[in-house]
């Protein structure tokens, strides 16, 4: 396992997490080589749980495109008033329940 990393998370800002490195546009849609952000676990799980990867590849391959979309929006409100200690359960969206049959 790699050193882990610590800071700020590029999408709620929250400081002082664990970080894990989110390419913004994935992998498997040709992002290996493109730019990466370094996000909290909470925003990270968050984000692949609203999304598919077609979506984050064709639309949402910034921060600040993230950060303006109204689907996580909310969680982010949300989360940015939670202490860093705090752990975070991820739910599915129901959009993305259905696409996973």
């Amino acid at each position: 396992m790699g050193k882990r990393l610590y800071g700020t998370c590029e999408l709620c800002k929250r400081d002082d997490l664990e970080l894990t490195v989110h390419h913004l546009t994935p992998k498997e849609l040709g992002g290996t080589f493109e730019p990466t952000a370094d996000l909290c676990i909470a925003c990270h799980k968050q984000i692949h749980a609203l999304y598919t990867n077609e979506e984050l590849a064709a639309r949402l391959h910034t921060i600040e495109a993230l950060q303006a979309d109204e689907k996580i929006s909310s969680f982010l409100k949300w989360i940015r008033k939670q202490p860093s200690s705090k752990l975070v359960k991820t739910k599915k969206s129901n959009e993305r329940k259905q696409k996973g049959r």
